[in-house]
């Protein structure tokens, strides 16, 4: 099954986030993870991690192409929505400017961690 959902409204990409679900509890994060976007991404990805039937999920967010604190804020709260349904949920290919905030509000060990099964 594969389900997108589109956050913002710009063409440019600049103000805009897809959430895509793959197969094998795989969803990937595409576009700007950004105080514009991060609304509706964070409602969309918990969404998706609620209607999910696979109990370890990845979040590859390799195709993140802008992101700010409001980003970290999203990828912390799908954590905490994953630990809150008994479910594994791993951050995989983080960008480095999520790591770098994640660094200096000493959160970086629980992004790499995530939440084991």
């Amino acid at each position: 099954m594969n389900a997108v959902v589109t956050a913002g409204t710009r063409a440019s990409g600049a103000d805009s986030v897809e959430v895509l679900e793959r197969s094998g509890g795989r969803l990937e994060v595409k576009g700007a993870l950004t105080f514009a976007t991060a609304r509706k991404a964070r409602q969309q990805g918990l969404h998706l991690l609620s209607v999910s039937s696979v109990r370890e999920l990845e979040v590859d967010c390799s195709g993140i192409t802008a992101s700010d604190s409001a980003g970290l804020t999203v990828l912390l709260d799908w954590l905490a929505a994953a630990k809150r349904e008994n479910r594994s949920l791993r951050l995989s290919n983080l960008p480095a400017p999520i790591r770098a905030v994640a660094q200096i509000s000493d959160v970086v060990e629980l992004l790499e961690a995530g939440v084991p099964g």
